[in-house]
Formats: structure tokens, sequence, C-alpha cells
């Protein structure tokens, strides 16, 4: 599953352990010429803290900026945002043809704790930044290029309660719900939609209480692992894929939630 000439932005790579990084390396691996994004500050809120490598010593481990791997740290709060990071693409790589919009606010808020504040950040974080990437990635795609694709991230609440996240939630349901419209609104220029839900993947933030809870109600006694779900964004972004468009894919490992 060759990823040749391709230009792929991965957003969300900000910690060696997490998802993006993972599917960034994955990408470099299958051929692909990557756009990095991060935003630190995010992580250095939350209880999992920033890498302690910063961003420029994750962009290092990915082996460096140079001729195939670029680097922007930006903030999705704001509205311009996704369109300067595929500018940045473009003006790196001279095309885009892939986008993985795998970056997330997480916030836990129940409902007695429901801000607006919270609520609007995290779904213009969310949500909105993965409409407006994919509007600025179909603006700026060529169609002679092969193998458009954009490759959306959604979580487990379509298939259980998420209530004591429910910002989180909320703007997860809204990705999930604009998939299958944003992939018929590019299907005849040949770019593909689909959207990944994860479930339970070990980048760290759990604690161990949690992390022995969940694991008991994976078949394999084990959460999925970052790697998991880069193989299955890089099939997603190969031509492997080509007749898939407009899907909801669940990788959880045969996640019993009602065993928990």
């Amino acid at each position: 599953m060759s990823l040749d000439g391709r230009v792929a932005i991965v957003t969300g790579v900000s910690r060696r352990a997490g998802i993006g990084f993972a599917v960034a390396r994955e990408m470099l691996a299958a051929g692909a010429r990557v756009l990095a994004h991060s935003w630190a500050p995010h992580d250095a809120a939350q209880p999992w803290g920033a890498d302690p490598a910063g961003p420029d010593g994750v962009i290092e481990e990915l082996g460096g900026a140079g001729p195939r791997l670029a680097h922007v740290a930006a903030d999705f709060a704001a509205p311009d945002t996704p369109a300067e990071v595929v500018r940045h693409a473009v003006r790196a790589f001279g095309a885009v043809d892939i986008v993985v919009a795998n970056h997330a606010r997480s916030s836990n808020q129940d409902l007695t704790e429901l801000t607006v504040a919270e609520l609007d950040l995290t779904w213009a974080v969310n949500a909105r930044a993965s409409a407006l990437l994919t509007q600025a990635y179909a603006a700026a795609h060529d169609d002679t290029r092969p193998g458009g694709r954009v490759i959306l991230f959604t979580s487990g609440q379509h298939l259980g309660p998420m209530s004591s996240e429910l910002p989180y939630a909320i703007s997860k349901g809204a990705i999930h719900q604009m998939t299958l419209s944003l992939a018929d609104a590019l299907a005849d220029r040949g770019i593909t939609v689909n959207a990944v839900n994860p479930g339970p993947v070990d980048t760290g933030w759990a604690d161990p209480e949690l992390t022995a809870s969940v694991a008991r109600a994976l078949p394999a006694g084990r959460w999925g692992r970052p790697a998991d779900v880069a193989r299955l964004v890089r099939w997603l972004a190969s031509d492997d894929s080509a007749w898939i468009t407009g899907q909801v894919i669940n990788s959880e490992g045969g996640f019993r939630r009602w065993a928990m």
C-alpha cells in the first residue's frame, strides 16, 4: 500500500505516545510527504501533559524536518487555522492529497458542569475545524492527482453513552454525522471521505483503574495501540480503499462496553 508521491496532512501530532504520531510515522514509511500539525498547549493543560521532548523533539523522532516532513503548530480554535494549515502544506510540498483530521480537544464536563464556553470551544476545535479542513483541502486539491482522501476521527459516542464528557461526545457526534454528506459533496471529484472510531487506545491518558477495567472488556485483554489505528488510516489513504467512501469504521477490537 504505497503512498509514494502523495502529500498528507496529519493533525494532532503533538505527543510521541499519540495516534497522530503513529499515523505520521506510518505515512512516512509508506512513502508520503507529511505536514505534521501540533498544538502542545492543549496537552499541557491536560492531566497527561505535553510531550517532554517538546514539538521539536516529536518531529526529530519522525526523522526531522526536511524534504519529506514539515511541521506547523496551530490552534484550531481560530477559524482561519484550517485554511492556513492547508496553505502550509501546499507551500511546503506543492500539493495536498490526503487529510487526516486526528486532532481533538478533550473535555470532561457532565450535565451539571456543562458550560457554553466549553461547548463552543470543543465544537470549534473538533467539529468545525474538521469541516473547514475538508473545505480548504477541497479548494486546494488538484483533481488530476490520484488518491484524494479525507480521513476524519469520531469516537464511540454512537455505540455507548459518554455522559461524563458531553462537549467531546457532542462534537464527535457531529463529525460522525458530517462524514456521509462530505463524502457525497466530493464523490464526483474522486475524493473519498471516511471516519475512524479507534475505540479505546492507550496513549497514556487513562489512570490504572480505568486501564484495567477497559482491558477486561476487550477480547485481546489489552487496549488498542496507536499503531493499530495507523495501519487502518494507511489503508484508507491508499489506492486499495478507493471504493470506500462515506463510512464510519469502528476499529475497537471487539470492545464489550457492557462488560465493564
